[in-house]
C-alpha cells in the first residue's frame, strides 16, 4: 500500500484506467476491437483475483479506507455534475479556463477524484457495462458486512452531500426569479421550503437507524410538488420568454432533484439491493464527466432559446410558403414588387461605393443603405427570396416535431415540395424583375444625364468581382448565406427578448401617453410587438452585409458578400453600362454563372443553418430524418414537377 495520499490516489487512477479500456505507462492507451467487453472482463478478472487472494483484497480495503479517512466526501454527492450558483455565464467562463489552464489537484476531496476518474468517454466504459450483481460481488468484497466502519466515511459524505443539495434547492427555488413565475403563495408554503425540512427529517431518521415508509412518502411527495413548481415555471416561460439564466436555474433544480432521489433511493435499501447504489455512481460518473463539457453546458441551457427563436421563426415562415394557387400567385407579386425595390438598392450601393468614403463610413452606409430596403420591404408586404430560407426551415421542423403517425413523413415531403417552388418561384420574379428594372434605370439616367449609370472601369470591376472561377464568389455567396441565417436568429432573439421583458406592455403603461393619449400608446404597443422580430431582423441583416467587408479589410481577412438579388441588379447595371460588342465575350457568361452560384449557396446555406437548428432545438431522430431523406429522394426522382410547379389545391399540412 502506498505510504501517502496523492500515491493512493494515483494508483487508484491507474487501476481505474485500465479497468477502463486498458493502460500501458504515461496514460498510453491500448486500443481493443470490443473496449466494452473488455472493461466488464477485467474488473471480472480483478473480483476473481481478489477473492482468490484474500491478503491482496485486504490490503486493498486498507488502501480504501485509508483514501476515505483522510478525504471529504460531501463535495461527491452534493457538488460533482451540479451547476454553481453563480449563473451560467460564470460557469461557461470557469470551464473554459479550465480548458486553457490546468488546475491544481485536492487529493483530500472525492469529489476531484471522481472529477479526475471520468474525464473522458473512455473511462465511462466500465460503468457503462456494470451490472448489479457484478457491483454486488464488488460491495462484498471492499465493503464486507462485518467492518462497518468501511462504510462509516461514505454514509456521512452522503448524508452532508444530501444536506448540500437540500440548501441549494431551497435557495435556487427561492430566488426572485423563479418566484417571479412561479405560483403565488406564501414561502412558508413553497414546495422547495418543504423540501429542505421533508429532508432533513429523512437524512436524520436515516443516520439513526430509523427510517420509515412515511417519511419516505412525504420526501417523495414534496420532490414531485417541486417538479410541478418547476414545470408551471417552464410553461410561463414558453409564453412569456426564454431567460438563459432562468433556464439555467431550472436545471440546476433539475440535477439536484435527481441526485438526492438517487441518494434516497440508496438509504432506503441499503446493502440489501445493489441496483440503487450502481445508479447512483452511474449518475456519478456520467456527471462528474459532464461537468468539464462547454459543450454540454451550452447546449442543455440554451436548446429552450432555440426551440423559442425557432418558433418565431417558423411562424414567420409559414408566410412566405404558398400552399395553394392563390398565395403562389401573391408571392409572385410580392417578390416582383421585392425586385424593383432592390433596383434602388443596388443603384444606391454603387453609388456609396464610388464616393469615396472613409472604410467606416463606406460600410455603415451601406449596411443603413441595405437595413432601410429590408424595412421598406416588410412594411410593404414584399418579398426579397433570400430572406426565406431561414424563416422557412423553421416552419419545416415545427412541422416535423408536430405531426404524429405514419402519415408525418407523406405530410412532410409535400411541406418540402410547397417550400421549393415557392421559393423558386420568389427567385425568379426578383432576380428577373431587378434585371429588368436596372436597364430601364440605367436608360432613364442616359436619358437625363446623358451617360450611363456606371462608369466603364466600375462596370468592368463588376464582371471580374461577380466570375466564380477568379474571384472569390463562391466563399462570398456561402458567407452571405450564414449571415442570413444568423440574421434570422437575431430576429428570434430579439423577439424574446421583447417578450421576457414585456416591452409592449411597458410601451403602453409609459407615462408618455399623458401627452399623447393612452390608446395611442397601445396601439404603438401593438405595432412593436407584431414587428419587433422583423424590425430585428432586417437591421441586423442589413448592418451585416455592409460591415462585413469593411471589418474583412480591418483585419486583413478576405471578406466580402454575394447576395443573388442585389448582385442581380449590380449586373444589369454594369451591362447596361458597356458596349454590346465587349458584353458579348465570355465574361459576361461566367459573371451570371456566379450569380446561378449566389443562387444556390445564399438559399441553401441559410436554409441547412436553420433546419440544423431547428432539428437540434426539437431533439429530432436520425431515423426519422434518414427515412424523410430516403422519401424526398423517391419524390424527386418520381414527381419532379411538384418541386417547380404551382400547387393545383390546398396542401394536408395546413389542415388541423
Amino acid at each position: 500500500m502506498a505510504d501517502h495520499l496523492p500515491d493512493r490516489m494515483d494508483a487508484w487512477l491507474a487501476l481505474n484506467a485500465w479497468l477502463s479500456g486498458g493502460k500501458l505507462w504515461d496514460d498510453v492507451y491500448i486500443d481493443s476491437a470490443d473496449v466494452h467487453g473488455s472493461a466488464t472482463q477485467r474488473f471480472a478478472v480483478l473480483m476473481d483475483v481478489l477473492a482468490a487472494n484474500p491478503p491482496l483484497a485486504a490490503a486493498l480495503r486498507r488502501a480504501l479506507r485509508a483514501i476515505l479517512d483522510e478525504t471529504e466526501g460531501a463535495n461527491l454527492f452534493g457538488e460533482v455534475g451540479i451547476p454553481s450558483d453563480r449563473g451560467f455565464l460564470s460557469e461557461l467562463g470557469d470551464r473554459a479556463t479550465a480548458k486553457l489552464i490546468p488546475s491544481p489537484r485536492d487529493d483530500h476531496d472525492l469529489g476531484h477524484l471522481m472529477s479526475r476518474s471520468y474525464q473522458s468517454r473512455r473511462d465511462l466504459t466500465l460503468i457503462r457495462g456494470l451490472q448489479p450483481s457484478t457491483l454486488q460481488r464488488a460491495v462484498d468484497l471492499l465493503f464486507p458486512a462485518n467492518e462497518p466502519e468501511m462504510t462509516a466515511a461514505l454514509e456521512r459524505a452522503m448524508a452532508d452531500g444530501f444536506r448540500l443539495l437540500l440548501a441549494r434547492v431551497q435557495g435556487q427555488g427561492l430566488s426572485l426569479k423563479l418566484r417571479a413565475r412561479s405560483q403565488p403563495g406564501p414561502i412558508a408554503r413553497s414546495p422547495f421550503k418543504r423540501l429542505a425540512q421533508s429532508g432533513e427529517n429523512l437524512v436524520c431518521a436515516w443516520e439513526q437507524g430509523r427510517l420509515s415508509g412515511g417519511l419516505l412518502d412525504a420526501w417523495e411527495a414534496d420532490v414531485q410538488a417541486c417538479r410541478d413548481e418547476m414545470q408551471t415555471i417552464s410553461t410561463r416561460l414558453e409564453s412569456e420568454g426564454i431567460s438563459v439564466d432562468i433556464v439555467y436555474g431550472l436545471d440546476v433544480l433539475d440535477r439536484c432533484l435527481g441526485r438526492m432521489v438517487a441518494i434516497a433511493a440508496v438509504m432506503a435499501v441499503g446493502r440489501e439491493a445493489p441496483g440503487p447504489a450502481l445508479a447512483l455512481l452511474q449518475q456519478l460518473a456520467y456527471a462528474a464527466h459532464d461537468s468539464t463539457s462547454l459543450r454540454h453546458l451550452v447546449r442543455s441551457n440554451l436548446q429552450r432559446l432555440q426551440r423559442r427563436i425557432v418558433d418565431r421563426a417558423g411562424k414567420t415562415g409559414e408566410h412566405y410558403i404558398a400552399d395553394n394557387p392563390a398565395e403562389y400567385r401573391h408571392i409572385w407579386v410580392a417578390a416582383a414588387g421585392g425586385g424593383l425595390l432592390t433596383v434602388g438598392t443596388a443603384a444606391m450601393k454603387m453609388a456609396i461605393a464610388g464616393a469615396g468614403l472613409a472604410l467606416f463610413m463606406e460600410g455603415l452606409a451601406s449596411g443603413v443603405n441595405y437595413a432601410v430596403s429590408f424595412l421598406l420591404l416588410q412594411a410593404l408586404g414584399l418579398m426579397l427570396a433570400t430572406k426565406q430560407p431561414a424563416m422557412t426551415a423553421a416552419a419545416f421542423a415545427a412541422i416535423i416535431r408536430d405531426r404524429k403517425g405514419g402519415e408525418r413523413l407523406d405530410v412532410i415531403v409535400d411541406y418540402a415540395a410547397c417550400i421549393c417552388h415557392s421559393q423558386l418561384a420568389a427567385t425568379i420574379a426578383n432576380v428577373v424583375v431587378v434585371a429588368t428594372g436596372a436597364y430601364a434605370f440605367d436608360e432613364v439616367w442616359q436619358w437625363v444625364t446623358g451617360h450611363s449609370y456606371l462608369s466603364r472601369a466600375e462596370a468592368t470591376y463588376v464582371f471580374q468581382a461577380l466570375s466564380p472561377v477568379n474571384s472569390g464568389t463562391v466563399f462570398y455567396a456561402a458567407l452571405t448565406g450564414c449571415i442570413l441565417y444568423l440574421a434570422a436568429l437575431v430576429g428570434g432573439w430579439v423577439d424574446n427578448w421583447a417578450v421576457y421583458h414585456r416591452l409592449p406592455q411597458a410601451i403602453a403603461e409609459h407615462r408618455s401617453g399623458q401627452r399623447f393619449g393612452r390608446l395611442r400608446m397601445i396601439r404603438l404597443a401593438g405595432v412593436v410587438s407584431r414587428n419587433m422580430s422583423g424590425w430585428a431582423t432586417n437591421i441586423s441583416l442589413g448592418l451585416m452585409l455592409g460591415m462585413t467587408p469593411v471589418l474583412g479589410k480591418f483585419f486583413g481577412l478576405p471578406l466580402d458578400v454575394r447576395h443573388v438579388t442585389l448582385n442581380s441588379g449590380i449586373l444589369s447595371l454594369a451591362t447596361a453600362s458597356l458596349d454590346v460588342q465587349w458584353v458579348g465575350t465570355g465574361l459576361l457568361s461566367l459573371a451570371i454563372l456566379g450569380v446561378a452560384v449566389m443562387f444556390v449557396l445564399n438559399l441553401g446555406v441559410s436554409f441547412a443553418l436553420s433546419l440544423v437548428t431547428a432539428v437540434r432545438a426539437y431533439d429530432l431522430s436520425r431515423d426519422d430524418l434518414r427515412d424523410l431523406r430516403r422519401r424526398l429522394i423517391h419524390r424527386l426522382r418520381t414527381r419532379p414537377l411538384d418541386f417547380i410547379m404551382p400547387p393545383r389545391r390546398t396542401a394536408q399540412f395546413v389542415q388541423p
